[in-house]
């Protein structure tokens, strides 16, 4: 049991020194511009085309924007009901956004 203990601390001792001479030798080039230029521009992706919205998306962007300004007027002003947290608030509102067309 004495030998299988030592062996494991002797063990975990090396690796941590090999660990530690691999860190001390390897150069450290931390934010240096050499280290910044070495670095190849050709491994960017070209930039996809970005399809616009569509006219729903947009509906929901402007509906998510009109319920937001509602909750912060709302909340403000403490005309929330007591426990109504936004995700309740925006669905209510978003429901009768729609309904309204």
């Amino acid at each position: 049991m004495k030998n299988t203990l030592s062996i494991k601390f002797v063990a975990g001792l090396l690796s941590a020194a090999v660990l530690a001479v691999g860190l001390i030798a390897s150069p450290l080039s931390l934010g240096s511009a050499s280290a910044q230029s070495a670095a190849p521009a050709t491994t960017a992706k070209p930039a996809k085309a970005k399809k616009p919205p569509t006219a729903g998306q947009l509906a929901a962007r402007e509906r998510a924007k009109k319920c937001g300004a509602e909750w912060k007027a709302a909340k403000a002003a403490g005309k929330t009901e007591k426990g109504e947290t936004w995700p309740k608030y925006w669905s209510a509102c978003n429901k009768r956004l729609k309904a309204a067309g």
